[in-house]
C-alpha cells in the first residue's frame, strides 16, 4: 500500500458508462413524470397515459418519481458501484413490476383513444417500460461481473436499533405493496375503489399496481440496505428514502381537503411517512459523516485515488 494513501475498502468497481447513460435517461424520464403528475396533478385525468380520476393518486406517483429523479442525480455523482448498487437494483425491481402491470392493464392506456397528447404519452409509457427493465437488468448483470470484491468491511456498521426500525418499515411497505399490487390485478374493473380497504383514498387497478410497485421496491431497498449493513455505502439510498417521504408529505398536504381526517388508516400512513423521513435523514447524515471521516481533513479528491507506478501523486511522481 502506498504511504499516505488509504486503501479504498469499499470499492465495488467503477460505475460503467452504460450505467451512467441509464441514469441520465432515468433522470430525464422521471423529471417529465414529475411535471405531469405532481405539478400538473389536477389535469392528470386528461394528460396522462391512462385516466387517473383521483388527483392525490397522480400526486403520489409524481412524488415517487420525484424521489426517483433525486436517486438518479445523486447516483450520477458517485464513482463506485458499491455506492449505487442498492438503488439500481431497487429501480430494476420497480421497472419490472410496473412493466407487468402495464401489460395486464394495456387496454386501459390511451393508445388509440383520447386526445393526441394522451396517445403520445401512452405510447411513450409503453416504450419506456418495454426497454428500461431490460436495460436495468443488463446494467446490473454487467456491473456485477466487474465487481472488484464481493463484500468489503463495513466502514460504518448499521446500529441494531436502526436495523430493527428499517426492518419494521420494510415489512409494512412490503405487505402494503403486495396487497395493492395483487388487488390491482383485476383487469375488468372501471369504477374507483378503496384498494384492499385500507388505502386512505380511492384507487383504480392500474394505479393500485403502480403504487404497489413503488412500495415493494422500497421494501426491497430496506432489505438490501440491512443486508449490506454499512451506512457509508448507503448515501444514495438514504437520500432517496428521505426525499420519498418528504415529497409524499407535500402531496398529502396539497390535497389535504380531499382526505377523511377521521380515517385511522390516514394517520397510520402519515406516521409511516414520518418514520421514513426520520430514518432516511439519519442514514443520510451517517453516510455523509462516514465519507468525511474516511477522506480526512488532509486528503483531497485526487489523493483518495491510489496512485500507480509512474503516475504523479499529490506530492509529485511516484516511480518504481
Amino acid at each position: 500500500m502506498i504511504p499516505g494513501v488509504a486503501e479504498d475498502r469499499r470499492s465495488g468497481g467503477p460505475v460503467l458508462a452504460g450505467t451512467r447513460w441509464l441514469l441520465v435517461a432515468f433522470a430525464v424520464l422521471t423529471l417529465l413524470a414529475v411535471v405531469q403528475l405532481l405539478v400538473l396533478s389536477d389535469v392528470a385525468d386528461r394528460l396522462w397515459a391512462w385516466t387517473i380520476r383521483t388527483e392525490l393518486t397522480a400526486a403520489f406517483v409524481g412524488a415517487a418519481y420525484a424521489a426517483g429523479f433525486v436517486l438518479a442525480v445523486v447516483s450520477l455523482r458517485q464513482r463506485d458501484w458499491s455506492l449505487i448498487r442498492v438503488p439500481i437494483i431497487t429501480v430494476t425491481a420497480f421497472t419490472w413490476l410496473t412493466a407487468i402491470a402495464t401489460v395486464i392493464h394495456l387496454h386501459r392506456l390511451h393508445m388509440v383513444d383520447g386526445e393526441a397528447f394522451q396517445r403520445a404519452v401512452a405510447w411513450i409509457w409503453v416504450a419506456v417500460y418495454l426497454v428500461i427493465p431490460l436495460a436495468c437488468l443488463a446494467v446490473v448483470v454487467r456491473q456485477e461481473r466487474h465487481r472488484t470484491r464481493r463484500r468489503g468491511p463495513a466502514l460504518r456498521p448499521m446500529p441494531e436499533w436502526l436495523t430493527a426500525v428499517l426492518a419494521t418499515e420494510g415489512a409494512v411497505l412490503g405487505a402494503a405493496g403486495v396487497v395493492l399490487y395483487v388487488s390491482g390485478s383485476t383487469v375488468h374493473h372501471h369504477e374507483p375503489r378503496v384498494a384492499a380497504g385500507f388505502w386512505p383514498w380511492e384507487l383504480m387497478p392500474l394505479s393500485s399496481q403502480v403504487i404497489g410497485a413503488w412500495l415493494i421496491a422500497l421494501a426491497l431497498a430496506a432489505a438490501l440496505a440491512i443486508h449490506q449493513g454499512d451506512l457509508s455505502r448507503l448515501l444514495v439510498s438514504a437520500v432517496t428514502y428521505c426525499t420519498f417521504g418528504v415529497f409524499q408529505f407535500v402531496a398529502v398536504f396539497w390535497y389535504w381537503p380531499q382526505l377523511r381526517r377521521d380515517d385511522v388508516w390516514l394517520w397510520g400512513y402519515l406516521l409511516l411517512l414520518a418514520a421514513i423521513v426520520l430514518t432516511g435523514t439519519y442514514g443520510w447524515r451517517a453516510a455523509r459523516d462516514a465519507a468525511r471521516d474516511e477522506s480526512g481533513p488532509d486528503r483531497s479528491v485526487d489523493a483518495r485515488r491510489p496512485a500507480t507506478i509512474g503516475t504523479p501523486g499529490p506530492d509529485g511522481p511516484r516511480g518504481g
